[in-house]
Formats: structure tokens, C-alpha cells, sequence
């Protein structure tokens, strides 16, 4: 597993570590993804929830107070209550506290049991574990998926991201976003970011959450310490 922050800009500290999985020899997610068959599915996402909690526990996320946010798929779950034993299994063996346990899945083509995953996400909720729907505003992640299961978090897509600071539609898009899941009681996520005036126009909306390159790429085995924006150390000195 690879560890990416997703920072609090209020502190600049992160406030969760996203898992990313990776091969032996630093293959990408898409790469190792793209070898799951229906037959391997479920003990992948079973392994995958023990790597990223082994993983970060040994990479020392237990004494930063932040999240593990773990991508999970929807259809290797058939059970909430089942599928979930390992996991819970893993973070006792290694004393990670389980309401700091985030579930993320993401849904860029239409999903085909929606029933089935907000079962899931009502699960966990109950479980005490926090639930996020990755990719927001991309595919079939969008409104109509929201409107039939609420997540906890939504990550916004780099899609919206990307060029923000210099896109009208762009931000009034996303601040109604904001707008929506403040109403809503979700935490929203903006992921992708890589420039400082992205930062700054996510900032300027009151996006508190932000994850992306601007602040660290993932480390292989480790946790990244976010940097802040350049502009950010400037006002600060």
C-alpha cells in the first residue's frame, strides 16, 4: 500500500490517509486492479482492507490522530456484517481504533444493485465507521447516485477540480456543491489539486479538506507529511 493525506487546510495537518494499493514492484492501482476477475474479487478486497491497516499501523498512523480512509468494491461485499469480521479482526491485532476507519468506494459506471450498496453504507454507519463516495461529479457518481444513498463524505472529482482557479463555471459549480452538503450534514473532499491557485480558489469556497499532489504524493509504505501551499508560507512569515 501506498498512503496519500487528505489535509485539513485549517491546521495543515492531515486529517485522513487514503490507501492506495500497489504492487511489489510499485505497479499502479490501475495495473493491479486490472488483474481482479470475478473468481478473485472478494479475498482482494479482503486483503487489500489488512494491508492498508497493517500497513498504516506500521507506518505509524496511530500517533497522528488521522483517519484510514480504505478503497473498498461494492461487489465483493455480500454481506456487510460478514465481509466486515477480517477487517475488525486486523484492527484489534494491531490496536487501531475502528471509528477511525473510513470506506470509500467509487462508481463511474452504473451501478447495478443501488439497493445493495446503500445497504452497505447503512451497515457501517451503524458500525461506527464513516463512509465516502469517491469521484463526485464523474460517470454515474453524481446527483442522482446521492440522492439514493447519503455517504458521509463525498470526494469531489479532479475532473471539477482541475483549472478551477481559472474557471467561472467551474467554482460556481463546486460552491454549490459546498452549499449542498453543508445542508446535508456531508463532509466534502476535494481531491486532485496540484497548483497553489487551486488551493487558493478551494480555499476561498470554504473547502476545509483537500487531497493532491500540491501537498504530497503518495508514499510507498509510508505516511507523507504535507507540505503547505508556497503562497501559504509566504503570508505566514
Amino acid at each position: 500500500m501506498a498512503f496519500q493525506p487528505i489535509v485539513d487546510i485549517e491546521t495543515g495537518r492531515p486529517w485522513a490517509f487514503e490507501a492506495l494499493v500497489r504492487g511489489a514492484d510499485g505497479e499502479g492501482a490501475a495495473e493491479i486492479l486490472g488483474r481482479v476477475t470475478e473468481e478473485t474479487r472478494y479475498a482482494f478486497d479482503q486483503q487489500c482492507r489488512v494491508a492498508a491497516i497493517e500497513g498504516a499501523v506500521a507506518a505509524g498512523i496511530a500517533d497522528t490522530g488521522a483517519r484510514l480512509s480504505i478503497n473498498f468494491l461494492p461487489g465483493a461485499v455480500y454481506s456487510p456484517v460478514a465481509c466486515i469480521q477480517l477487517t475488525l479482526q486486523t484492527a484489534r491485532a494491531v490496536s487501531f481504533p475502528t471509528d477511525r476507519l473510513i470506506f470509500e468506494f467509487t462508481e463511474n459506471e452504473r451501478m447495478v444493485d443501488t439497493a445493495h450498496v446503500a445497504h452497505i453504507v447503512d451497515s457501517y454507519r451503524k458500525m461506527g465507521f464513516s463512509t465516502a463516495l469517491d469521484d463526485f461529479g464523474a460517470g454515474h457518481a453524481g446527483l442522482g447516485l446521492l440522492a439514493k444513498l447519503q455517504t458521509d463524505i463525498i470526494k469531489l472529482d479532479m475532473e471539477l477540480i482541475r483549472g478551477i482557479d481559472a474557471s467561472m463555471p467551474r467554482r460556481m459549480i463546486v460552491a454549490g456543491v459546498a452549499r449542498m452538503c453543508e445542508t446535508m450534514g456531508i463532509t466534502l473532499v476535494a481531491e486532485g489539486i496540484e497548483t497553489v491557485g487551486e488551493y487558493e480558489a478551494l480555499r476561498a469556497i470554504g473547502i476545509r479538506y483537500q487531497q493532491g499532489y500540491l501537498f504530497a504524493r503518495p508514499g510507498f509504505r509510508s505516511l507523507p507529511i504535507p507540505a503547505r501551499p508556497a503562497r501559504d508560507l509566504r503570508v505566514a512569515a
